[in-house]
């Protein structure tokens, strides 16, 4: 990763003004407008929303909350351990 927080595919993507092709990619969401990079959406909007991750993965602001939650108590979980 570059200084920016992008790969070198998304780089290129973006470079291009292309829409990534690589699907299979952990990193890869359905939404051209940022050339369907997460990466990408991040380095181009900071921080968003729960609505606007929401958006982006199509499903609903109560689903990214729900995944939210579970991330935080498992982040104070393993801080328990270290």
């Amino acid at each position: 990763m570059n200084k920016d927080g992008l790969r070198p595919c998304s780089r290129k993507c973006k470079d291009l003004d292309q829409e990534c092709p690589h699907t299979e990619c952990r990193l890869w969401i359905d939404h051209a407008e940022e050339y369907n990079c997460s990466l990408i959406s991040i380095y181009e909007n900071g921080p968003m929303t729960l609505r606007q991750i929401g958006e982006r993965l199509d499903i609903s602001f109560a689903r990214v909350k729900q995944i939210e939650q579970k991330a935080l108590l498992k982040m104070k979980q393993r801080a328990k351990y270290w």
